[in-house]
């Protein structure tokens, strides 16, 4: 996990960015930054020799629980993993090849993820009563997800048997007549921004399922944005990653090439030559809201997509709300049952 925090030009307090205002605002002295705020002052800085370049030292741990690799600016003694909290610490830079060329930054905050996963838990009817607790939430931690983005094309065409039923009555009879097809389509997609995490510490459904993300909010890569956040920087090479990538594309558009065979009652498809060609890539970091809930002495992880708000995660089931409904249910049907008995 990457820490960086901005000191206040005013009077040096850490300053984190501020996702309800898209600025960043000291807590302590009242002042409000802008990005271009912060380039004015580096820049003074640099020729008052003050600080050598925009890209801060950094201390990097282990987390001996998890794994996970965490980077403090080079005044953070310690910090706590997002994890487990475990902390060792070890020496890198966040550049070079870990430097990403774009980000978008928190427009969701602490507060509204917080509120979210009440509403998200209190649609679930079978969650236990307890677990929406303020009590149960453990931490809540703003984390920025390393993603590579690819951008294919795609050609090809596929192959399938489809079936067209009809029936109808004559008589006392019905009849059922199934027509047999062979339909073929082929085609070509392009698609940009095919997005993929490059992070093995969180699930990929989770990742995907939190998808998608406005590409409009997308900013050149600053550190600035980082201030008050975590950032895992990747552990998935793009080449490895791309396996994804690919297979997504391909079964989209397997699946666009299937839905233009229309008219059908089924269609199977048994054949697809495909072919998808790679692009190009780019490594950028998108904003995930992370909230460990513990319950029963298990914890349960929630994700909130820190620029859209869409919550994801498995809420535990109610044993006792099972067996309630079960007999409402059993209940009902008997009720049911006994009614058509008697105006039988």
């Amino acid at each position: 996990m990457d820490v960086l925090d901005h000191e206040c030009p005013s009077c040096g307090a850490n300053i984190p960015f501020n996702p309800d205002t898209q600025r960043w605002d000291c807590k302590y002295c009242g002042a409000s930054y802008t990005l271009e705020d912060f380039e004015k002052y580096d820049a003074e800085m640099k020729k008052e020799n003050k600080e050598e370049n925009v890209n801060v030292d950094m201390d990097e741990y282990t987390c001996p629980n998890c794994g996970a690799k965490v980077v403090t600016d080079s005044n953070t003694s310690a910090t706590s993993c997002v994890y487990c909290g475990s902390t060792t610490i070890l020496k890198n830079r966040l550049q070079g090849e870990f430097k990403p060329s774009q980000v978008i930054p928190f427009s969701q905050s602490k507060e509204k993820a917080v509120e979210e996963f009440y509403k998200f838990s209190k649609k679930k009817w079978f969650a236990p009563k307890e677990f929406c607790k303020k009590e149960n939430i453990q931490k809540v931690e703003g984390v920025y997800i390393p993603f590579w983005l690819y951008d294919c094309e795609t050609k090809g065409n596929i192959i399938a048997d489809a079936k067209k039923i009809s029936t109808w009555r004559s008589g006392d009879y019905m009849y059922t007549k199934t027509d047999y097809y062979l339909c073929q389509r082929e085609g070509n997609m392009v698609f940009e921004g095919v997005p993929v995490d490059g992070s093995t510490k969180f699930a990929d459904d989770i990742m995907d399922s939190i998808e998608p993300y406005n590409y409009e909010g997308m900013k050149e890569f600053n550190p600035s944005y980082l201030s008050g956040f975590l950032a895992e920087k990747y552990d998935v090479e793009k080449d490895d990653a791309y396996s994804r990538a690919k297979m997504r594309v391909k079964n989209t558009t397997i699946e666009e090439l299937k839905n233009d065979m229309k008219g059908y009652n089924t269609v199977n498809v048994k054949e697809n030559n495909i072919e998808v060609e790679r692009k190009k890539d780019k490594y950028v970091l998108m904003p995930v809201w992370m909230l460990n809930i513990k319950y029963k002495d298990k914890m349960h992880t929630f994700a909130m997509n820190g620029q859209t708000g869409k919550m994801v995660g498995n809420v535990p089931v109610s044993v006792k709300k099972l067996i309630l409904t079960a007999l409402i249910i059993e209940i009902l049907l008997l009720i049911i049952s006994t009614l058509i008995k008697l105006f039988l």
